[in-house]
């Protein structure tokens, strides 16, 4: 239809080139006149309840904002918009309301998460409002937006300082409840480290590292050797655990032939894809679980008797719904798991070989180890890793991750604290 038979489009583009010149308060006159003939056009509709904010007519923008959201609830600007309103005129449980709903609609939309924190703050559910802010924060700055003034619209600085502010003060505060109760039992000096550690964690101090090739990709805990192997004396039950591997080995064999229990390492074929290879087709990295994020798997721990009671009786790294991770990894021939580091150097990593072809290996900070049948390896995942089975046959070892031997058993208790409240945090986050 031509702009002289459709004379709200003929409006409407008129008003956007004022728009795009910068002429703001014309095109807010140019839109009024589009309301005139077309009292459900979206953009006018916000554009002029906007002005009207400006102006402090904050009733006339409610009923513009509404009339948007009237039109097309799915529009999330109209809501965000419709929120602000409300907001300004007292209403602050049905401008959190908005918000959610634009947030929800949009996630590209940052200001309306930004501006329902701050509303959940206002009416006191300080919770709500720390996931909201940490979860905006994450989704812009991980865009390298809202890094500094510079990266932030004027208009939402003062509010993202306020958001950066609140989510570092609600975070510690989070932390140092937690962890009073271990300080009022052991005293302030047993969790100096602990402070350091959270200090890390938290952005308010640098990691310094004794070793140029550890980093941790969470949590760096200081005043821990840095070591790539750790020395087979610091563990004093190796030598008895060692002495079950043909009990372990038997229990394994029984699995084998159909594969009971096993299940994907890598839980989508993304993560396969970016870290697997195979010389021999395709890779495959498979466990027999006995823990895995920290659950127990009862029917597999039942299975091999010999295997669990052993393991259970070890300093295995118990963090709910986090740790330990316990399995049989099978290679099968040919493949190659690829470098990459863990998340914190509080635990290490052991290894009883149970299965080892020729041409097998792990490297770890560029230093390599060959496995050999029955003797246990320890290492520092937070260095870069990598493991390969280069053989025609299949690869087994049994892996279970231990806490530090250098962390105190206050340090331990305080870890698993500080560790699960960071993924239940990160978690909420993820959901909101």
């Amino acid at each position: 239809m031509s702009s002289q038979h459709d004379p709200a489009g003929r409006m409407t583009q008129e008003a956007q080139l004022l728009l795009r010149s910068g002429r703001i308060e014309e095109a807010e006159r140019a839109f009024l006149k589009v309301l005139d003939v077309a009292p459900l056009d979206l953009q006018a509709l916000n554009i002029v309840g906007l002005a009207s904010i400006r102006m402090g007519q904050h009733h006339r923008a409610r009923e513009l904002f509404e009339r948007a959201v009237s039109a097309n609830p799915e529009h999330a600007a109209s809501q965000h918009h419709l929120g602000r309103a409300l907001e300004l005129l007292g209403d602050t449980a049905g401008a959190a309301q908005r918000y959610a709903r634009a947030a929800a609609l949009d996630a590209k939309l940052p200001a309306a998460r930004l501006h329902l924190a701050a509303a959940l703050e206002k009416l006191g559910d300080h919770e709500a409002a720390l996931v909201q802010y940490g979860r905006v924060l994450a989704d812009t700055q991980s865009q390298d937006r809202w890094i500094n003034a510079a990266t932030t619209p004027p208009a939402l600085l003062p509010l993202v300082e306020h958001a950066v502010r609140t989510f570092r003060e609600g975070r510690r505060g989070l932390y140092e409840r937690l962890l009073a109760p271990l300080v009022a039992d052991y005293g302030a000096a047993a969790l100096a480290r602990v402070e350091e550690a959270l200090r890390i964690l938290l952005g308010e101090a640098p990691a310094h590292y004794p070793d140029a090739r550890q980093r941790p990709s969470f949590f760096y805990f200081p005043g821990l050797p840095a070591q790539a192997y750790l020395d087979r004396g610091l563990f004093g039950w190796i030598d008895g655990f060692e002495a079950k591997t043909p009990a372990i080995q038997g229990e394994l064999l029984a699995l084998l032939p159909e594969g009971t229990g096993s299940e994907r390492v890598f839980s989508t074929t993304t993560l396969e894809g970016e870290y697997l290879r195979g010389s021999r087709g395709p890779p495959s990295w498979t466990g027999h679980y006995f823990y895995r994020n920290g659950e127990r798997r009862d029917d597999n721990c039942e299975a091999c008797p010999v295997t669990s009671g052993a393991l259970d009786a070890l300093p295995l790294s118990r963090v709910p719904k986090h740790g330990p991770e316990v399995l049989f990894s099978v290679f099968t021939p040919g493949t190659h798991l690829l470098a990459h580091r863990g998340v914190t150097n509080t635990r290490v990593v052991a290894h009883l070989p149970l299965i080892v072809p020729p041409d097998c290996a792990l490297r770890v900070g560029g230093e390599d180890h060959v496995w050999e049948e029955g003797r246990v390896v320890v290492f520092d995942d937070t260095y870069e890793h990598e493991a390969w089975n280069h053989s025609a046959r299949t690869r087994v070892v049994l892996i279970f991750d231990l806490w530090n031997p250098h962390l105190t058993e206050v340090e331990r208790l305080a870890t698993a604290r500080i560790v699960e409240a960071a993924g239940d945090l990160r978690a909420a986050m993820d959901r909101a």
